[in-house]
């Protein structure tokens, strides 16, 4: 049974990005307040860029707060490719430059030794994740959840006992670390940001009839205990 998200749309992206970062915002301030830190986690790839700029700008103990990929590509960090190189050229500017960051990608030779340094680092924060963005890809993956990944079962698995796991997918075009289902359902805020016609119809046929194993962000549908928080706008010219 999944619990009705709460939808937030908006006219165009700019609008989305900028009461999406405040909305974000005003939720680590509260779990500062309550705990003095905050734990976020964030998604890669082209849709949250804006919104990395504009919650990087607020007012916040930016030094109270850690940032950590949702999931990364398994390549260096000065690629273009790679989640960390977006969200420290985005995100970890202006005011947030104070903020703490905690890696997915360790540079070794073999993707299972950066998987477990990636998952004993995330294991060491002071979990659970305070808020968690999600995005979602046109083939219903979230994080690095992909639907033809052998690993998806032990990647969306509620019991997992990894925090950090290495993926591959036919799909995909790297190796990719992912932070695993359990770890993400555990945050005090899940959000999900798409934007797009497409990506909106797709939601809703999963909100309708999720099958995580063919659109993964299903899984997290289905587990969440509370609400997803949903963020939506129409892409430019829509």
């Amino acid at each position: 049974m999944i619990a009705d998200p709460r939808w937030h749309r908006f006219a165009t992206p700019e609008q989305l990005a900028d009461r999406f970062a405040g909305d974000m915002a005003d939720f680590l301030k509260i779990a500062i307040s309550q705990r003095g830190q905050a734990l976020l986690a964030v998604s890669g790839g082209t849709t949250p860029a804006a919104f990395f700029r504009a919650l990087s700008t607020h007012d916040l103990p930016w030094t109270d707060v850690t940032v950590v990929p949702v999931d990364e590509r398994f390549v260096p960090t000065t690629s273009e490719r790679s989640n960390e190189k977006l969200i420290r050229q985005n995100l970890l500017v202006n005011k947030a430059a104070a903020a703490r960051f905690t890696p997915l990608y360790h540079d070794v030779a073999d993707i299972s030794d950066a998987a477990k340094l990636a998952d004993r680092a995330v294991t060491d924060l002071p979990l659970p994740f305070d808020v968690v963005v999600l995005g979602m890809g046109g083939d219903g993956h979230t994080a690095s959840f992909f639907p033809d990944s052998p690993e998806l079962t032990g990647a969306i698995d509620p019991a997992a006992s990894h925090h950090v796991l290495a993926v591959t997918a036919p799909s995909a075009d790297e190796p990719r670390l992912t932070l695993t289902l359990p770890v993400l359902l555990s945050a005090g805020l899940i959000a999900l940001h798409i934007e797009g016609a497409e990506k909106h119809s797709l939601l809703e046929t999963v909100l309708a009839e999720p099958h995580p194993r063919e659109k993964p962000i299903g899984a997290v549908l289905l587990h969440a205990a509370k609400p997803l928080d949903i963020y939506w706008a129409p892409k430019k010219g829509e």
